[in-house]
């Protein structure tokens, strides 16, 4: 049971530094140390199943202790296989935010679907392209009004609060 155990450690130790590897790997090579990782973790479980029935037949006095030396070793497995876990998501999620950022760059974008359908009903209409113009410089006129317009407002209940109170 000692050689299993100090050979279930040392794999668990091994996992281990090649988890902190695993985030310098390029891109080609992380799926293979991924699949690498998950084989040892998948053998060490294996390992420790036999653990536990050698653990079940050791000498009662012996008997805790050797339990509680494998229940050790199942919870850094476990720790292992969750960070394992947690890296492979973080790295779906990076690939499925560069896929999207590569898809909106190659995106060709067109004019807004709706201005362009209004000057079409005016010029069916019979509207000229300088009153259309005009209409647009009226919008952002607007726009510039109600603005200061605004701006004006807190001014105003800014003073007020300030010498109100």
């Amino acid at each position: 049971m000692d050689q299993l155990y100090h050979q279930t450690n040392k794999q668990i130790q091994e996992v281990n530094f090649n988890m902190g590897h695993l985030e310098k790997v390029d891109k080609e090579s992380v799926h293979v140390v991924e699949n690498e990782i998950q084989a040892s973790i998948d053998l060490i479980f294996s390992n420790l199943e036999r653990l536990e029935i050698l653990a079940g037949k050791e000498p009662p006095q012996k008997r805790q202790n050797a339990k509680l030396r494998v229940n050790q070793l199942k919870y850094d497995v476990q720790h292992l296989q969750a960070g394992l876990r947690n890296f492979q998501h973080r790295r779906y999620t990076r690939e499925q935010q560069e896929r999207e950022r590569e898809e909106l760059l190659a995106k060709t974008f067109t004019t807004n679907g709706t201005q362009k359908k209004i000057l079409d009903i005016a010029n069916m209409l019979g509207l000229s392209n300088t009153v259309m113009r005009l209409i647009e410089k009226r919008g952002s006129q607007d726009k510039v009004i109600m603005i200061v317009g605004m701006v004006i407002t807190c001014v105003i209940m800014f003073l007020a609060v300030k010498y109100l109170t």
